[in-house]
């Protein structure tokens, strides 16, 4: 289990703090219900799907706990070559943060943190699995955050 410490938080100019206490691995599964054979006539041309997802729990008033889930599936044609499942956790402080700021901090900046360590464990076990190596893309959590959140928000009604 690879676990990381920050010594120092982080503070902007309007005194929120955020400090990283811990990166660890909560959970992870690969499964490859077809190995990484192909039949000789067929090209390496898989299809990926991408799936992530992020919740947090509040430890304490300032400690959370953000939990970031990945998870990666290839297929060929119809096969299954492999579905990689990481939940990579962060033990979060934050401080001075309240409402939209402290939900965009856990919702975005906190899976952003934690997105390279997930992706990491997804590219190590793919290729310990057989297959080539597949580095996830760079994913910008700023704009899914704010997708989330206009989804959220009830849009009016027109109609009279």
């Amino acid at each position: 289990m690879n676990e990381v410490r920050a010594a120092e938080p982080e503070a902007n100019a309007i005194g929120v703090q955020v400090s990283l206490q811990s990166v660890y691995l909560k959970d992870c599964s690969y499964e490859s219900p077809n190995g990484p054979r192909l039949p000789t006539n067929q090209a390496w041309e898989p299809k990926f799907q991408l799936n992530m997802n992020t919740s947090t729990e509040e430890l304490s008033p300032e400690a959370r706990e953000v939990l970031l889930t990945v998870t990666v599936e290839a297929k060929q044609g119809d096969a299954t070559l492999y579905l990689v499942e990481v939940k990579q956790a962060g033990l979060f402080t934050i401080s001075g943060a309240s409402g939209e700021d402290l939900k965009r901090l856990v919702g975005s900046f906190c899976p952003g943190v934690l997105f390279p360590y997930a992706r990491e464990v997804i590219s190590d076990l793919i290729v310990k699995g057989g297959f080539p190596n597949f580095l996830l893309p760079l994913v910008n959590f700023d704009a899914l955050f704010s997708q989330a959140q206009q989804s959220q928000t009830p849009q009016p009604n027109l109609v009279n």
